[in-house]
């Protein structure tokens, strides 16, 4: 399990639903954010790591509040090790 990977996938998925929701493209996304659309795509698939500059791009973008693209289930007990 990878926390950070797995992390990735679920901001992905809350960036795509967000901007399916919103009805926007990912063309829409890269006029607003200068971000190219295989990046926006490589960013909704959880393939490439968001920085907190591109985070608030996409916030802004998708007119939502960065909290928004944190709003999932997230078991953070599944990632602890026994000693």
């Amino acid at each position: 399990m990878d926390i950070t990977k797995d992390l990735q996938i679920l901001i992905g998925k809350q960036l795509h639903d967000i901007r399916i929701k919103n009805k926007q493209t990912q063309n829409d996304i890269e006029f607003l954010t200068g971000i190219d659309t295989a990046e926006v795509s490589k960013h909704e698939k959880g393939k490439k790591n968001l920085t907190l500059k591109t985070l608030m791009k996409f916030a802004t973008a998708l007119n939502v509040h960065p909290k928004e693209l944190f709003n999932f289930d997230f078991d953070i007990n599944k990632y602890k090790t026994e000693d």
